[in-house]
């Protein structure tokens, strides 16, 4: 039977008795196109495709739990980043949310620069062919060997986080002969409005050296005095998934003063200043994101109006969006497992995947939304709880969501917007198998990065 086929299984009804919940007013087979990529449609037969290709079809051939990236989608994204702020900035996407050597090639191919954050990521980015010049390396504690491998390959720019890594990255450059290119992270005092764990640019956290009292001076000191660095700009990156352009206006405001003070201290204007990345994306329909040229203009405006009112030349900015561009362009396919009603509170739907392939609704609280991709229903809506299959009762995906009442085990369901680290983040826990990633653009589905074996997990194990 195709997986597209309704399968056989139990129907139930919601369970919550009416009041305790208010059914959604949108039709449940509708997709919200601010949360799916592109090229996802559904058909008049209720089979949802992208680019090209039925989920049904990705799951017979691939498997589930399985990542499933709009190639075109992503593509599209960078060039309108890199449209959006044209030749004159630079648009660093940050690897952390989702890095692959095809991803590497997508992003060399489209036109924008690479951030890296570890050793590994360097690797990748190396490997895949992204000059070296057109990467930058952050990261609060790079280790020597890692910092030698960004000296020697020669990286566009290395991020100093602490005034031990500007002695270090100072050490390794005069060793092999060589000025490297730096800037300074600074944290600006600007809290971001997002969760404790992924706002970055208040003081008690591990980024950054501060600038409220005179650390990020006295680092800009350091940098100029020592022979192998060649200090070229600041840095300052105030959180994640961030809506309001305001926090940016302020950190703006306090890098461009630091500006003017070395102007002032040193007789030097420093040519670049990075504003980082965070840019939120819509996990749900309540989310507004705003489009890259809308934050091109707003950051470029705010650089522009606190540099003149400092009587400075306006520098090169350069932004780092990673979620905002690969968030959109996936989503997570599931199998039903079991679906477990509970008399006055909600129906649990266990599903094939979980924490392991999605950490961020438990680690961060996150939202998500969830849709039945394998045909569409007629059925009524309940309010159930997506949860995954591990030992854990914080193992939870989609906190709460309406889903058909006729669901049954066996149905497809996908969870969009899960492109930026659902997969960087994944684990073995319970000695999972993480899934696979499949790029699908223009009929063509292929693994770019592939399902964990059992025998890669007995490999490791050289007990």
């Amino acid at each position: 039977m195709s997986r597209s086929a309704h399968p056989a299984g139990p129907r139930h009804a919601d369970v919550l008795p009416e009041g305790h919940w208010t059914a959604p007013a949108t039709d449940l087979n509708a997709l919200d196109e601010k949360v799916w990529s592109r090229t996802v449609t559904r058909d008049a037969d209720g089979a949802v495709s992208v680019g090209g290709i039925e989920v049904a079809r990705l799951a017979e051939e691939f498997g589930t739990p399985a990542y499933i990236l709009d190639e075109s989608d992503f593509r599209a994204r960078c060039r309108a980043w890199a449209e959006a702020f044209g030749a004159d900035a630079d648009v660093f996407y940050a690897g952390k949310a989702f890095l692959s050597r095809a991803v590497v090639r997508w992003l060399k191919e489209e036109g924008l620069n690479l951030d890296v954050c570890s050793g590994g990521e360097l690797a990748t980015a190396l490997d895949a062919g992204m000059p070296a010049e057109r990467i930058a390396f952050h990261g609060n504690n790079k280790t020597i060997a890692e910092i030698e491998r960004a000296v020697t390959a020669g990286v566009g720019r290395i991020v100093l986080d602490s005034f031990q890594e500007i002695v270090r990255v100072a050490h390794v450059a005069q060793g092999l002969g060589t000025r490297q290119r730096v800037q300074i992270r600074v944290t600006v005092g600007v809290e971001a409005h997002t969760h404790e764990f992924i706002a970055t640019a208040h003081e008690d956290q591990k980024f950054g050296i501060a600038l409220a009292d005179g650390q990020a001076a006295e680092a800009v000191r350091r940098a100029l005095t020592l022979d192998g660095l060649e200090l070229v700009g600041i840095h300052s990156h105030i959180g994640s998934q961030i809506f309001d352009m305001a926090g940016f206006e302020v950190s703006a405001r306090r890098v461009v003063g630091l500006l003017a003070e070395i102007r002032d201290e040193h007789g030097v204007e420093l040519p670049e200043i990075d504003l980082g990345g965070g840019l939120g994306i819509a996990y749900t329909s309540e989310d507004d994101p705003r489009e890259p040229h809308e934050i091109a203009k707003a950051l470029g405006d705010i650089v522009t109006r606190e540099c003149e009112s400092a009587g400075l030349a306006t520098p090169r900015i350069s932004v780092e969006p990673g979620r905002a561009i690969v968030g959109p362009t996936a989503f997570t396919l599931y199998e039903v497992g079991t679906i477990k009603p509970l008399e006055g509170l909600r129906t649990y739907v266990s599903v094939d995947g979980g924490m392991s392939d999605n950490i961020r609704t438990a680690l961060y609280d996150a939202e998500y939304s969830v849709s039945l991709v394998s045909r569409s229903s007629d059925a009524g809506p309940m309010l159930v709880r997506v949860v995954g299959k591990h030992c854990e009762s914080g193992d939870i995906v989609v906190k709460d969501a309406f889903l058909p009442s006729d669901l049954a085990p066996g149905d497809l369901i996908a969870v969009p917007a899960t492109g930026a680290y659902c997969r960087s983040m994944a684990s073995n826990y319970n000695h999972a198998l993480r899934p696979p990633v499949v790029a699908v653009r223009d009929g063509r589905a292929r693994v770019i990065v592939r399902r964990e074996t059992e025998e890669d997990l007995l490999r490791l194990d050289v007990g």
